[in-house]
């Protein structure tokens, strides 16, 4: 149980444990005792942990620009190799009904399918990946902020050259 003394006025209040693992020292090891990090104080570790948070999150946007890049780039592809005529379509799907019982299923469908499946995919993907970015920039934080605008920037200098190509 706690012990605690009490100062009049504006003073500060203290808590003493009794219960302290280690005697007289809340928060520090005992001499001899490195632990598992050695000499690395706890501000190197924050650093270190927010410069790392920040690349991550940079990372995140860049990654969120190249999706919505690529996924302009394979709906176009997609529409391109898809758009066959009308009497074609039919010509086909006569030829493969009259081979056999079942129902006609085109194979232009078929592919169809799969294109608007994988679209689909990357689709979450990216609203995914959007919202981690979103979740990142609401913990108020600058520097992730400034992180994930980069990344933005970095991303999208990067991937819109390869929207041109096709």
């Amino acid at each position: 149980m706690p012990e605690r003394e009490r100062w009049s006025g504006f003073r500060e209040t203290r808590w003493r444990c009794s219960a302290a693992p280690y005697p007289g020292s809340w928060g520090k090891l005992p001499e001899g005792d490195q632990g598992l990090l050695g000499h690395v104080s706890a501000t190197q570790l924050y650093l270190t942990g927010m410069a790392l948070s920040v690349v991550v999150v940079l990372l995140l946007a860049v990654l969120y620009e190249s999706i919505k890049v690529g996924k302009a780039k394979l709906l176009y592809q997609a529409a391109v190799s898809l758009s066959i005529p009308t009497s074609q379509l039919t010509e086909e799907t006569d030829q493969d009904s009259s081979g056999s019982d079942s129902p006609p299923v085109s194979r232009t469908r078929l592919r169809w399918f799969f294109c608007h499946f994988g679209q689909s995919l990357i689709h979450v993907v990216q609203v995914v990946i959007g919202y981690f970015m979103m979740l990142a920039v609401m913990s108020y934080n600058t520097w992730i902020f400034f992180g994930v605008i980069l990344g933005s920037a970095v991303g999208y200098y990067l991937a819109y050259p390869l929207l041109s190509m096709v």
